[in-house]
């Protein structure tokens, strides 16, 4: 990982509240699926880093895509920059999804809400990829994905898709991957959880989750594990550093 400061290429809305960044990097070729960087603001007075996961990545323009929710003043601020601005960025960060491991496989890709986007770039370095995403209404990313792979989709009013949740899609449409990588909310990665191991396969869970330093240090964003650490002998780990990626058995998702 690298503190620069990076250029802005491009930016532009893809839906209510929802911005896609491009950013130029000098680390794009380090990236593994599933890794995020922090971005830090110009105010001094907020000097936590704001954690933001890679959507995608151009390792020949040597560019990252960033899809973010404005939720906070620190997003507002981003949401300004255009292209000629710069950034300060800290990354790549975290493990990610075990790609390697999988691209001879079946391998559904399922996320809810700003979990999708770094699907994206996972999808892209496996053979076999399709999708399952779940929005409570208005949609974004979905022609990205489709370019990719099937997608299947679940929103909340019905309006695109299975009305329901994500796993009511992957029910109706009968899917059962070899495996699956997930990323999303709490409930959602607890129930795809108890799906994966009903069907006996492995499921791959990027945990969401407040950050403070990005690097481990400050143990802001534990989440409690099944097993004990070797080192410190608690059932604890550290999203930012020993994750955000962990296969869902080794986490308690309670």
């Amino acid at each position: 990982m690298r503190h620069e400061t990076a250029a802005v290429v491009f930016q532009e809305t893809i839906a209510e509240n929802i911005k896609s960044l491009v950013l130029r990097v000098s680390f794009a070729d380090e990236i593994v699926p599933g890794q995020f960087i922090s971005l830090y603001s110009a105010d001094k007075s907020r000097l936590l880093p704001r954690p933001i996961s890679i959507c995608q990545v151009n390792r020949e323009a040597g560019t990252i895509r960033l899809v973010y929710r404005l939720a906070g003043a620190g997003t507002r601020e981003f949401a300004l920059l255009s292209p000629g601005d710069t950034v300060k960025v800290l990354g790549p960060l975290g493990n990610g999804f075990p790609v390697k491991d999988f691209t001879d496989k079946n391998v559904l890709l399922i996320g809810g809400g700003i979990g999708i986007p770094p699907l994206l770039q996972t999808a892209a370095e496996l053979h076999k990829a399709s999708f399952a995403v779940g929005y409570r209404s208005e949609t974004y990313l979905y022609e990205d994905m489709q370019a990719i792979g099937d997608v299947y989709v679940s929103t909340e009013d019905g309006s695109l898709g299975t009305k329901g949740n994500v796993l009511d899609a992957i029910r109706e449409n009968g899917l059962h991957p070899d495996a699956a990588f997930a990323c999303g909310p709490k409930p959602m990665l607890r129930a795809l959880s108890a799906w994966a191991e009903n069907e006996n396969i492995p499921l791959y869970i990027s945990m969401e989750e407040h950050m403070a330093c990005g690097i481990g240090a400050c143990l802001a964003c534990v989440c409690k594990t099944t097993e004990e650490d070797g080192h410190s002998h608690v059932k604890n780990a550290r999203i930012c550093k020993d994750g955000p990626v962990f296969l869902s058995k080794e986490v308690d998702l309670t």
